[in-house]
């Protein structure tokens, strides 16, 4: 289990922040940070040896936002997530570091970029 709370360091614009746990069984965990602004969800799906492994993690920053058409404002929410999917075998724990690392260092590339990604570009 991981500890309780995660800190995770500031990187401009998002502040330092701090995920203690709301809600945990054997499965994952939901935490929140403590200004309630940031969520993280973490899931495991045991394959039973017969079908993949799963593993989820999404990070949700919930803020109030005023619509451009009305003018009205209203809580929204925007997600990330990451989904591993580990088969029962042919891969070991490294191999699947490997992959994840190998996403982020591709999504964090130059040639891609998140801002590429969400401007449609990738």
């Amino acid at each position: 289990m991981l500890a309780d709370p995660i800190s995770i360091a500031a990187n401009a614009p998002t502040p330092a922040l701090v995920f203690a746990v709301v809600k945990s069984d054997g499965y994952g965990s939901e935490r929140r940070d403590a200004g309630g602004i940031y969520s993280l969800v973490i899931t495991h799906e045991d394959g039973k040896g017969k079908t993949a492994n799963r593993h989820y993690v999404k990070i949700s920053e919930t803020k109030d936002a005023v619509n451009p058409y009305t003018g009205g404002t209203s809580k929204q929410t925007a997600t990330v997530s990451l989904s591993v999917s580990r088969p029962a075998f042919g891969w070991t724990t490294a191999n699947i570091v490997d992959l994840i690392e190998a996403l982020m260092d591709t999504i964090n590339d130059t040639e891609f970029t998140p801002t590429k990604l969400v401007q449609f570009q990738a």
